[in-house]
């Protein structure tokens, strides 16, 4: 298995995860927002995310989470469940969930927190990759795991006979493109910014998509790659010039929160368009009313409000 086993391409945002103002889990708002990204034509999407709070949902809420997707999408949008977890034990439950839930592939980091050595890293993946018989993809992530894992040590978990693609979330652009010249031809490489830097990289088969940015600005987000297929390079630099601009305002050059949490921006950006973002779950907290204020001036900017 590689990357031409799969069509994987363009915007796979990682979306939020609703829950109400009790804690828990609402299925009628994640149907209303699984129905809107439909809508707005995303190329698919990540459940169980960073940005879906995966961090703080037990394994019934996540096989609840990915039934619920899957009754909604399946068939009409790559899907991608997030089974991050501290052990392999716990990743292969997850993925055996997504499988049975048709899902099309699962995303995995490295253990958070425990900072695990190359080789431990590479046993994770590979103890994976022997259990489960759905595509992975592997995440790079260093901000949550504390590791940018090296390029000798992904040439070897992208060599694992499921793995498929890698979403490269490095901090490094120089690395970022080092990992995609010397892996794009084996696995599917996502990160590519909405620029002219990332225009390049699609161009030359060196990225294809990317996925991140929680999908709240809807269409204007895949439309950037939407044009760009169809070799309208100007129109898809509008689009991308949005994705930027929110990047710009809310994180820093590690894909990291300026102001709050990631995910309470990601749902706050949602609900100022009344759409279904719902509240974060502890230990993530709501912005603070200066804090939303940013939110709101971005997407006025923009003219989203």
């Amino acid at each position: 298995m590689d990357r031409n086993d799969i069509d994987w391409r363009g915007y796979i945002p990682a979306i939020t995860t609703p829950f109400n103002n009790q804690g828990d889990l609402d299925t009628k708002m994640l149907t209303s927002l699984l129905e809107w990204l439909h809508q707005e034509g995303m190329h698919g999407i990540v459940v169980a995310g960073t940005t879906g709070e995966w961090f703080s949902m037990d394994f019934e809420e996540k096989a609840l989470l990915y039934k619920t997707t899957s009754d909604v999408l399946c068939g009409k949008m790559t899907l991608v469940a997030g089974c991050n977890a501290f052990t392999a034990r716990d990743v292969i439950a997850l993925a055996q969930v997504a499988h049975s839930c048709k899902f099309d592939g699962i995303l995995v980091t490295p253990p958070p927190y425990v900072k695990p050595s190359e080789r431990e890293i590479f046993t994770f993946y590979q103890e994976i990759n022997d259990a489960v018989n759905i595509p992975v993809c592997i995440y790079n992530w260093p901000p949550g795991t504390g590791i940018d894992m090296p390029l000798p040590l992904l040439e070897r978990i992208c060599g694992l006979k499921n793995v498929v693609a890698l979403k490269n979330s490095t901090g490094d652009s120089n690395k970022f493109l080092k990992d995609a010249e010397a892996l794009h031809k084996k696995v599917r490489v996502f990160g590519a910014p909405m620029n002219d830097y990332g225009i390049k990289l699609i161009q030359e088969k060196k990225s294809d998509g990317l996925m991140g940015a929680g999908a709240v600005l809807g269409h204007y987000q895949s439309a950037f790659f939407d044009e760009l297929w169809q070799g309208n390079i100007t129109k898809s630099l509008e689009y991308g010039a949005m994705d930027c601009r929110i990047m710009d305002d809310w994180f820093d050059v590690h894909y990291v929160a300026k102001f709050g949490s990631a995910q309470a921006i990601m749902k706050t950006a949602l609900n100022l368009q009344g759409l279904p973002g719902g509240v974060p779950r502890r230990p993530i907290l709501p912005l603070l009313d200066e804090e939303t204020a940013i939110i709101r001036n971005s997407l006025e900017g923009l003219g989203i409000l």
